[in-house]
């Protein structure tokens, strides 16, 4: 399994696009994405997983039309999507339960920061937005792992988040002022990194 997980610092600073992006132009390799999540979207009728876990549940997309951040990674070209829920007081739990379905898989894009706690995939990276304050704890323990940070409006006012420029300092930073809209060097960055298999 070749794995490559897209974290953040909160919500709501374009994980799920910077995600979209890569499998878009990433697109000879046959990618399963899986977004994790801690809380219910009432748009997705999932069920408790097989062994009846009320902690963990999960969801295959199959809505194309990018409606939704499951659909949008089906329409930026992913040969499977996959929602999960993972309750944030059995993470451990859920994320061991969830590795075996992911090992299936020969290429896994990850948005999620948790999944780290059961994994190292072969390339982590965050991203990590200027204009947004929140930067969670769990995050900038997260942040130490990451192969790359991928630089959203670098240029706003210096946000307050302590402890964590010192971290930034000594990890390759791909700038955009949209996370839509990936560098060239940043997928040159992860092409590098990835084997050299076409899509069968």
């Amino acid at each position: 399994m070749t794995a490559i997980v897209v974290g953040g610092h909160a919500r709501n600073v374009g994980k799920t696009s910077v995600a979209a992006g890569l499998i878009r132009a990433l697109g000879k390799y046959p990618w399963t994405a899986v977004k994790i999540s801690s809380h219910r979207h009432a748009n997705i009728p999932v069920s408790p997983h097989k062994d009846g876990s009320c902690f963990y549940e999960i969801y295959e997309e199959t809505n194309r039309a990018g409606e939704s951040d499951t659909s949008r990674f089906l329409a930026a070209g992913a040969c499977r999507s996959l929602w999960v829920r993972i309750e944030e007081n059995h993470a451990e739990a859920g994320m061991s339960q969830l590795l075996p379905v992911l090992q299936s898989c020969p290429y896994v894009l990850i948005e999620s920061n948790r999944v780290l706690s059961v994994m190292r995939p072969d390339l982590y990276l965050m991203v990590v937005r200027y204009n947004t304050g929140e930067f969670k704890d769990s995050a900038k323990m997260s942040l130490k792992q990451a192969d790359a940070v991928v630089a959203v409006n670098p240029d706003f006012l210096p946000p307050p988040w302590e402890g964590v420029s010192d971290i930034l300092s000594g990890i390759p930073q791909f700038v955009t002022s949209d996370p839509q809209i990936l560098p060239a060097e940043l997928i040159g960055f992860i092409k590098a990194r990835l084997p050299k298999e076409e899509r069968l």
